[in-house]
């Protein structure tokens, strides 16, 4: 993560060279309200015995709908209040909840269930995401033993999954064992192999991490940068056998959160590794989603899908939208620093947050955006979603971090 003295750094940098400054990045005032940290600290003081956690609303009251330990969303809301705890720390606020709620004992308490996740767990590939929390806390204590033990075994689980015919992790289970399903998605989970890395110097959890990306960006991703959602490999061989959707509209149409994914999870591969394919492909990424946006500015559930049955997505808004950001933030590193990417990145991020909450903010439900898109193959739609809500509370923090707008 980069401090703001370094963003300043880079910034005169480019400047001395000529590189353009501009910038359009202003958050709608919602962005920083009040009700952000009182809708979270309500949620979070409703711990129910045994725990069940929040990951979508009803459509109509906006009602959290709760379910148990063991679902992938799980890590998102321990992470949300992380992200408060970062934001008490980011925005010396008179915002007396913001100020006043021990956000840091919340997490620890609301990430405690997850623990007897480590050993046994059904979400596959996805205890990358349940292991959010855990990387935040070592954020804050790199010696936390419990964290840490959390980020090693998640990992050891996803390295479990990883097939060396493939070149990748498994995502589903298959009922064909030598169909070997992989998700745009697990991107996001490929961050735990190298927070455990960090700890352990285990050089085959990189070199898994390296694998899979690079697979993916040969078999998941179109000439134009829009992506498959899934990739079906033949386990005994390694070859691809079908490129699909199983979320978005049709096979060869782009889902928008899986692209917003997509994006993240490249850019973060690059400031992992420094490997410039990965900066590439970040980029080819976002600019199709950027490019492909409708000229309302909302994100639709799936890019080529008929106007007539295309819900918005919010939570694909907030995902890519911080994607964006940290993409932004790569772009400083580059030699020499691209500031006019940087600019283009974090005004896209900026268009995405507004246009997205002028949409889907609703102060009477207990999530902070609506119009979140779940499974619309599933008709699950129209609600506000865990995940959502996350990144719309990282990606302010993020341009709070870069310099870029104020609490």
């Amino acid at each position: 993560m980069l401090s703001s003295v370094t963003i300043v750094i880079a910034l005169l940098l480019s400047c001395a060279q000529g590189a353009p400054q501009q910038s359009d990045n202003v958050l709608p005032a919602e962005a920083f309200s009040p009700l952000v940290a009182q809708k979270v600290l309500a949620t979070a003081q409703q711990i129910q015995s045994p725990p069940r956690y929040p990951q979508w609303t009803d459509r109509n009251a906006g009602t959290w709908q709760y379910f148990s330990p063991d679902t992938w969303t799980t890590g998102f809301f321990p992470a949300t209040l992380y992200a408060l705890n970062d934001r008490k720390t980011l925005c010396k606020t008179k915002d007396a909840t913001l100020a006043n709620t021990n956000w840091l004992g919340l997490a620890q308490t609301w990430s405690a269930a997850e623990i007897p996740l480590e050993v046994k767990t059904g979400v596959g590939h996805d205890v990358g995401f349940l292991s959010f929390p855990f990387a935040e806390e070592l954020e804050l204590n790199k010696n936390n033993q419990t964290a840490i033990d959390a980020v090693n075994k998640f990992a050891t689980a996803l390295a479990a999954r990883y097939s060396p015919i493939v070149g990748c992790t498994r995502s589903w289970d298959a009922a064909d064992p030598t169909d070997f399903q992989v998700i745009i998605d697990n991107m996001m989970n490929l961050e735990v192999l190298f927070v455990s890395y960090e700890y352990t110097k285990n050089e085959t959890l990189r070199e898994i991490a390296i694998s899979h990306a690079n697979k993916t960006m040969v078999n998941h991703l179109r000439p134009d940068g829009s992506s498959f959602h899934v990739v079906d490999y033949n386990s005994t061989t390694g070859k691809v056998f079908r490129q699909r959707t199983s979320q978005g509209f049709a096979d060869n149409s782009t889902w928008s959160r899986g692209q917003a994914w997509g994006i993240y999870g490249f850019a973060n591969m690059y400031k992992r590794t420094q490997i410039f394919d990965y900066l590439k492909t970040a980029r080819h990424m976002a600019d199709y989603f950027l490019d492909n946006m409708p000229t309302n500015g909302i994100v639709p559930w799936d890019f080529n899908a008929p106007v007539a049955s295309r819900p918005a997505d919010s939570s694909a808004a907030m995902i890519a939208a911080t994607g964006l950001l940290l993409l932004a933030q790569q772009e400083l590193k580059s030699a020499p620093p691209n500031l006019s990417n940087y600019y283009h990145w974090l005004n896209g991020a900026s268009s995405l947050i507004n246009k997205m909450t002028e949409l889907a903010w609703r102060p009477s439900w207990q999530s902070l955006l609506a119009n979140g898109t779940v499974n619309n193959p599933a008709q699950n739609n129209l609600t506000g979603i865990v995940y959502g809500d996350y990144y719309f509370i990282r990606a302010a923090n993020e341009m709070v971090r870069m310099g870029a707008v104020s609490c």
